[in-house]
Parts: structure tokens; C-alpha cells; sequence
């Protein structure tokens, strides 16, 4: 077996009474206690409180006593070593924190490893190296001397002030790292809320970022249902709001941020992302693509593959390996550290998942391969390829955000980029070939925040990340996170 053994400090941290981190300390929270799952086994391995509006409260007092004092008395080159602390300890407890997320999520071990983990050490120390670079410009204005006085101007990027982080629980460590790294470099505050199903990680990173002299109140960790997560984006002190999500939450993000107080707000919303090869593409390549942008963590990424066009002399004999190579996969426990396919991660998500293989069924669509639940403990289902005649078909347009690559033949290029943007969603496509014309040619005319060539779902951090359409609004990391989570402002001089 090579099913890895718990470490005594995650068995420890389990077996804790958890609730919230609020004001540099753990709060337990008088809240409704809400059951952690593992989803490999179905099993409860702990619970947290559900935030009350009286934590809500205390956590958004906390973030506004730290932005007005400590944290505004914390010069961005120490701002920028605290996240390179925050990193070494992110090593230093790197399989800690991977065995938690596994726990939680039912990641695979070496993908919360080298993902979760080790990535978000990389986005810390590119965050931390940003946090001296928060500029403004002067300005010569052509204001017109009346006697002899003379003009200056220059700008100032200043912090909004409390930000509100919502974390989703695909990659509950990474995209919390976007979230609050984004907010401390720029001088703001911030208040994490995971979600209910992977909440554990992020206090444990809540505890190392304090070790790493992050004041009190800089960073703070509020758990809990949707309810905590409304309660916190309406509350009147906080200043901004960072999202990622679901296009109908979203929606319901924007709407209360903006009817609150005109709340900012970034949107990374869902996506029916496509991946278009074309016939210039060896075959075992164009598996190896599908398999790269569809299936790493059972498809539970916002910008995984979903939308697959080959060219009708293709499809077929791409279709059958592609089967072959899914069913060789080894589907299983995910602290096996030979496991390739874990499980969804959480009941809700099965049964949704469960829910589009019946709809594929009901539809008449050729599924030709998987299609179904696996009969063992906890929430497994078989990596599933659906083939269908038309671009109409539902499962060609509705996001699954699981394990299903749904395959649509095309004849002529023309026809392909068509097929890209015959969707409402935005945020990430891919465009295989070997033609480097074609390449340049048809990347402009793919409407999507990212578009990748010859790959899929890789990220760095700074190249930003973002949608478009109803993929959301503004950007993550890159540069140009510093617009979304600072003012500009503006000052002129007479002399």
C-alpha cells in the first residue's frame, strides 16, 4: 500500500473544537455547528460554528481597527516580508497542510502538494515582491498661470480598506492566497470566508500568518454557510469584495455589494471553457490535451475544459483512446500517493454530477465512456466523455464543473472559432496547433480573459487571470489586481 499515514499534528488539528480565527486568536463561535466531510469516505472528520451576525461583527471591528492602525503602520517592504515568512512556513508545514486539504476536498496527495501548497507559496513570494511597486505617476497639469503661480500634480494608490474574500472549495489554499495577498500588499485588510465544505485549511494558514507577524486583525478567518458570507459583503464597513464562484452567486454578490454601498467587488465567476484541436495535431497528443484540460481534479476547475471540438476525421479514433486512457486511470483513495482520480468533493456536487448523467441519457447523447457512480464508500464517480450531434445539446452549454468532456465534431476552422464563442461564459479556452499563423491569426477572435495555446489550466502568477462575459469582472494577481484593490487619487499643487 502507499496510502500515506496521518501526521500526529493533522490528527491533533481534527480533533480541535474549530469555529473562526478573529483578531490574531482562535474564536469557537456560539454558532450552529456545520459537519466537515471527508468526501473519500463520507465521514465526518470534524465540524465548524456558523457565523453569527455578533462574529461578523467582531471580525469586520478587527479588520477595520488593523487597517486604520497596525497595518497602516506596517511599511510595504514589511508587509512584503511578512508573505515571504508566510511562505517558509507554508514549506516548513507543507504536508501538514496538504493532508488537511486532502481530508477536506478529497484532492489528490500530491496534487494538494503541488498545487495547492507548493503554488501558493510560489503566488506569496510573487505577491510579497509586488508589495514595494504600489505606485502612482506625476503629472505636469496645463493649468494656465495668472501670476507667475506654478502647477504640480501627482497620484497616489491608496487601500480601499476591508476586504472580504470568498473562497470556493475547489482550491480552498491557493485562491484564498489570491485573495488575501492581493488585499495586504496593497495596504487593505482582509476577512476570509471559506466555504463550508473545505473550511479547515485556512485556519490553520490563518495561524501561520500570525506566527509570520501578520498583526491581529490583518488577516481574519470567518466561517459558515451563505448566510455569514451575505452578512459579511452587506456589512457598512466592508470596502470591497473578492469572489470566485458560481455565475448565479455572483450575480447575487454584485447585486448585494452594490445595494449595501456601492461595494466593490471582483467577480471570478464559472465557465463553459472550450478546447478546440486542429487537425494538424497528432493524435496522441490531442488525448493527452483532453486528459490536461478536462480531467485533473475531476474537473472541479473554473477554467477545466468542458466544451471539446474535434475535426470530424478525427473524432472517433481520438474518442476511443480517449476512453482507453480513462479507464486505466486509478480511481481511489486520495492519500494513496498512487491515486489519479479522487472523488467529488462534497454530496451536493455528486448528486449534481449524478443529475447531468441522467440528463445526458434522457437526451439521447452517446456517452462513450463513464456516465455513472462508482459503488463504493464516499462521493466517486467515473471520469465520463459524452459525444452529442449538436451545438445545441445542454451539456455543450451548461457548466458541470465535474469530470464530463462533452465532444461536438466540427468541419472547417471557421466553424471552430464559431463553436468558441457560442457561449455566454468567458474565461478560459484553448487552441491546439502546430500552424504558429493560425495560432496568431485566431487567438484575437476567441472571446475569453485566458487564452491558452497548446496547454491548459496552467497559471502563473504574473500573468493575470480573469473572465469575460459572464465569466465575471476584473482580474486576479498579475499586475493588475493592484487596480481592483486600490483608489486612485488625485492632488494638485499650486506654487
Amino acid at each position: 500500500m502507499t496510502t500515506i499515514s496521518l501526521l500526529p499534528e493533522v490528527q491533533a488539528f481534527l480533533a480541535r473544537q474549530h469555529g473562526h480565527y478573529i483578531d490574531g486568536r482562535v474564536i469557537e463561535g456560539q454558532g450552529s455547528r456545520i459537519a466537515v466531510i471527508n468526501p473519500a469516505s463520507g465521514q465526518q472528520i470534524a465540524s465548524i460554528a456558523d457565523a453569527t451576525n455578533e462574529d461578523v461583527d467582531a471580525a469586520v471591528a478587527s479588520s477595520r481597527a488593523a487597517f486604520r492602525g497596525a497595518w497602516a503602520r506596517t511599511t510595504p517592504a514589511e508587509r512584503g516580508n511578512i508573505l515571504l515568512r508566510l511562505a517558509e512556513l507554508f514549506q516548513k508545514h507543507r504536508e501538514e497542510l496538504a493532508q488537511i486539504e486532502t481530508l477536506q476536498s478529497g484532492k489528490t496527495i500530491q496534487l494538494s502538494r503541488g498545487f495547492e501548497v507548493d503554488q501558493a507559496i510560489v503566488f506569496l513570494r510573487f505577491y510579497a515582491g509586488a508589495a514595494t511597486r504600489i505606485n502612482g505617476e506625476t503629472i505636469s497639469p496645463s493649468l494656465p498661470s495668472l501670476n507667475g503661480e506654478c502647477y504640480s500634480a501627482f497620484t497616489r494608490r491608496e487601500p480601499v480598506g476591508v476586504v472580504a474574500g470568498i473562497v470556493p472549495w475547489n482550491f480552498s489554499i491557493v485562491i484564498a492566497v489570491w485573495k488575501f495577498a492581493s488585499a495586504l500588499v496593497t495596504g487593505c485588510t482582509s476577512i476570509i470566508k471559506p466555504s463550508e465544505f473545505t473550511p479547515l485549511t485556512m485556519l490553520r494558514v490563518a495561524e501561520l500568518a500570525t506566527e509570520a507577524g501578520a498583526p491581529a486583525g490583518a488577516l481574519n478567518v470567518l466561517n459558515g454557510a451563505g448566510s455569514a458570507g451575505r452578512l459579511l459583503i452587506a456589512h457598512p464597513d466592508t470596502s470591497k469584495v473578492s469572489f470566485t464562484g458560481s455565475i448565479p452567486t455572483g450575480l447575487a454578490v454584485a447585486h448585494s455589494a452594490i445595494d449595501s454601498k456601492l461595494t466593490r467587488s471582483t467577480l471570478e465567476l464559472g465557465g463553459k471553457n472550450s478546447v478546440g484541436f486542429l487537425k494538424d495535431v497528432s493524435v496522441d497528443k490531442t488525448v493527452s490535451g483532453i486528459l490536461e484540460a478536462g480531467f485533473i481534479h475531476q474537473g472541479q476547475i473554473c477554467a477545466a475544459g468542458e466544451r471539446f471540438f474535434l475535426h470530424r476525421s478525427r473524432i472517433d479514433e481520438v474518442l476511443e483512446k480517449v476512453a482507453s486512457a480513462l479507464a486505466e486511470l486509478k480511481i481511489g483513495d486520495p492519500l494513496d500517493e498512487t491515486t489519479q482520480f479522487g472523488p467529488l468533493s462534497n454530496k451536493v456536487h455528486f448528486d449534481k454530477i449524478n443529475g447531468f448523467f441522467k440528463q445526458a441519457r434522457s437526451e439521447g447523447n452517446a456517452i462513450i465512456y463513464g456516465g455513472e457512480a462508482i459503488d463504493r464508500p464516499g462521493y466517486f464517480v467515473k471520469p465520463t466523455v459524452i459525444r452529442v450531434d449538436t451545438a445545441r445539446a445542454s451539456l455543450l452549454n451548461e457548466e458541470t464543473f465535474g469530470p464530463i468532456g462533452t465532444f461536438l465534431a466540427y468541419d472547417d476552422e471557421e466553424e471552430l472559432l464559431n463553436l468558441f464563442n457560442d457561449t455566454p461564459y468567458g474565461l478560459s479556452a484553448s487552441l491546439w496547433t502546430n500552424d504558429l499563423g493560425k495560432t496568431l491569426n485566431y487567438v484575437p477572435r476567441i472571446e475569453a480573459g485566458i487564452v491558452w495555446v497548446n496547454m491548459h489550466t496552467f497559471l502563473d502568477p504574473a500573468v493575470p487571470f480573469g473572465g469575460i462575459k459572464s465569466s465575471g469582472i476584473g482580474r486576479e494577481f498579475g499586475s493588475a489586481f493592484i487596480n481592483d484593490y486600490t483608489e486612485l487619487k488625485s492632488i494638485i499643487i499650486r506654487h
